[in-house]
């Protein structure tokens, strides 16, 4: 049995945790009261009570709570953008390759995956690793998602009785060419560029759809959609969560269905001269607490799939 705290269990991926660790057998919530939230010596009372420290803060809150953790057993795992790209944070996405595993298993400090980058580094990260593509290709993603990745300030926007009437439409955004994913998509690809990334919010509850287009004429080894999809296959055969697939019949592609879980699918449609590869999965569970929740089971020893 270990101890677990949660430092902003309140936000919507604390929230989305703390369900995840009640089902945990092997975890022993402990959790701060009410009323103490903001008392500092409390929580660094707590953290260092934890086996385990999970970070659900804004990016600044963040780099400031983790320096109250002294106890060096301590494994802090951080759900925010601050320690992405940081020097000896273990950046959190086990499939990707056996180091990444290995680094995740030893590690202290565990940095969470954003739920674009998520996305996006499933599908491009093995295609520079095997030379499929080069690190300088002209890439760009496309990602729509689920209201409840702004937070519970835009599921509040979303769910009020008079919000705007475009609310009802899908809404592009980051439209000045920055998003704070595409710092990490760059560095955990080894990429040249960042990617020219275009996301969109759509009104649905959570669920994401990261879309990436290629011409296979600009690949280092050109593929048809039918031996990417083998190469997929191939180089995520060992994760549990994580399977490959065709175009779905009907020619349509919904970022719903994986709502609730750790699971992913990746998609490889189109021509042998333009294929489409889109990662799907919940923007909460594999792009936020799942996770993070995936990520604790590697670090304390357990089965991966644990309360997943």
């Amino acid at each position: 049995m270990i101890k677990v705290f949660i430092d902003g269990q309140a936000g919507t991926t604390g929230l989305q945790l703390k369900s995840k660790l009640l089902r945990h057998p092997f975890v022993e919530l402990i959790e701060i009261e009410k009323e103490k939230r903001k008392d500092e010596k409390e929580r660094q009372r707590l953290m260092n009570t934890a086996d385990v420290v999970f970070l659900c803060l804004p990016d600044e809150a963040a780099r400031e709570a983790v320096k109250l953790v002294t106890d060096p057993d301590t494994v802090v795992i951080d759900a925010s953008t601050a320690h992405r790209t940081a020097d000896g944070w273990a950046y959190g996405f086990p499939e990707l390759s056996k180091v990444h595993m290995e680094r995740i298993r030893q590690a202290k400090r565990i940095a969470n995956p954003g739920c674009h980058a998520t996305g996006f580094i499933s599908l491009v990260y093995p295609l520079v690793a095997e030379g499929v593509i080069a690190a300088d290709y002209p890439l760009c993603a496309h990602s729509i998602t689920g209201y409840s990745g702004g937070g519970n300030k835009m599921i509040g926007e979303y769910e009020s009785e008079d919000r705007p009437d475009d609310f009802s439409s899908p809404r592009q955004y980051g439209l000045n060419g920055k998003h704070k994913h595409l710092p990490e998509m760059k560095k955990v690809c080894a990429l040249a560029h960042e990617p020219l990334f275009n996301p969109i919010v759509s009104d649905y509850y959570c669920g994401m759809a990261v879309s990436v287009p290629l011409y296979t004429g600009l690949m280092k080894k050109p593929m048809t959609p039918q031996t990417l999809l083998a190469f997929y296959e191939q180089y995520y055969r060992e994760s549990p969560f994580i399977s490959v697939h065709s175009a779905p019949e009907g020619g349509f592609l919904s970022p719903m269905g994986l709502e609730g879980t750790n699971n992913m699918r990746i998609y490889v449609c189109g021509n042998e001269e333009r294929i489409t590869l889109t990662s799907v999965f919940d923007n909460l569970g594999k792009g936020a607490s799942s996770a993070a929740l995936e990520n604790m089971n590697i670090a304390m020893g357990f089965d991966i799939t644990t309360a997943l």
